[in-house]
């Protein structure tokens, strides 16, 4: 695979602040794992990583480490965002959902909604290509109001996914923070970069943690084989779907004027 120009930021968040988290750890045994063996696979391909893992996984950080590498990128060169780490939703109040929930990771010492998350990296430049990699859930899509969770894991299993009762205590206890950030964001208007995102999941399923990596991370780095998969995008997630199991069907997502991109070797 020809080497590519570009960045990397890949976060790995195995416990929480339980202050912030209502009293909650969310401890979960592979996502630091995942983030450093995904780095090691952009440093293979020509990005220059940044690795965020557990304490050092903050708002400040990840939103800071967005807005560097947007400064950095170029026409033409690549950015690769990985996260690992418990998703979950809040109650949209800008009316941007028509699921009326936001998504939302959660980093160390607080939850970044997908709001400011989008509109950090369509400040990218146009021409800039942006790959994301999610392993958590829920992934793929806001669910609409009153749809079924997530289908129960495998016995045994550890779903990166907070369950809604406890999701709605962390609300409940940061309402005022989290609906001021909403606010705060200003709709974007237009995507900079053709971005390609691959989530985990579903949005009827979870995805799972693993002893080592995460069950997406896993097929993710065999399939990338140290960064020497030399098919498209769209072969690329074909392949991944392929070899994740039933219960986990990675989930496409494009943003921008992706174009012919989808056909284009990965990362080129």
């Amino acid at each position: 695979m020809p080497k590519s120009r570009g960045f990397s930021l890949h976060l790995g968040v195995n416990a929480l602040d339980e202050k912030h988290y209502a009293g909650w750890k969310g401890e979960l045994k592979s996502c630091e794992n995942d983030a450093e063996d995904m780095a090691a696979v952009a440093k293979k391909v020509g990005l220059k990583p940044k690795v965020l893992l557990a304490k050092a996984a903050t708002r400040a950080a990840v939103l800071g480490g967005l807005k560097e590498a947007g400064k950095q990128l170029k026409a033409g060169e690549v950015f690769v965002l990985t996260y690992s780490g418990l998703g979950t939703q809040v109650l949209d109040i800008s009316g941007d959902e028509m699921g009326l929930m936001d998504e939302a990771w959660c980093l160390h010492d607080a939850m970044v909604i997908d709001d400011e998350l989008q509109s950090e990296v369509s400040r990218f430049p146009k021409g800039s290509r942006v790959f994301l990699l999610i392993d958590s859930s829920p992934s793929g899509s806001v669910p609409r109001p009153f749809m079924p969770e997530p289908d129960p894991p495998p016995a045994g299993q550890r779903p990166r996914l907070v369950s809604p009762l406890q999701a709605t205590k962390i609300y409940r206890q940061n309402e005022r923070f989290y609906d001021g950030l909403q606010k705060a964001v200003k709709p974007v208007t237009s995507m900079g970069p053709q971005v390609v995102a691959i989530h985990a999941c579903q949005r009827n399923q979870a995805a799972i943690d693993g002893k080592d990596n995460g069950v997406f991370t896993q097929h993710v780095l065999h399939l990338w084989n140290g960064g020497s998969f030399e098919g498209s995008y769209l072969r690329f997630y074909e392949q991944l779907v392929a070899r994740m199991p039933s219960t986990q069907t990675p989930m496409l997502r494009t943003h921008g004027d992706v174009g012919a991109l989808l056909d284009l070797p990965l990362l080129t």
